[in-house]
């Protein structure tokens, strides 16, 4: 069941992803920092690989370069892969330098 919803939630993005491979700092609900690799990104949210046990609807903070940091929501959680939405959208005007940061 729970395979099912998170890939049920990966399935349901609403916009594309681009690909990166960006080491970066995760702080957890709890305030534990947590180095996760950013596998891919939208203004809207993100993937990364993280060994950290992460639960749905948890909310984190994600730091990312040229941006900084944002809280997002873990929305799915699967064999070392999370998915998650940020609370606000990334600034778009921002997000491109960002994103060659990022790969």
């Amino acid at each position: 069941m729970v395979a099912r919803s998170a890939m049920m939630a990966y399935e349901d993005r609403v916009e594309p992803r681009d690909e990166t491979l960006c080491r970066t700092w995760l702080f957890d609900a709890g305030g534990a920092r947590h180095s996760v690799t950013v596998v891919n990104a939208s203004l809207n949210g993100f993937m990364a690989r993280a060994e950290a046990d992460l639960s749905i609807g948890e909310r984190v903070v994600l730091t990312l370069p040229v941006i900084g940091d944002r809280t997002a929501e873990i929305r799915w959680s699967l064999g070392g892969r999370v998915g998650a939405k940020f609370a606000q959208e990334l600034p778009a005007s921002l997000y491109p330098c960002a994103l060659a940061a990022m790969r």
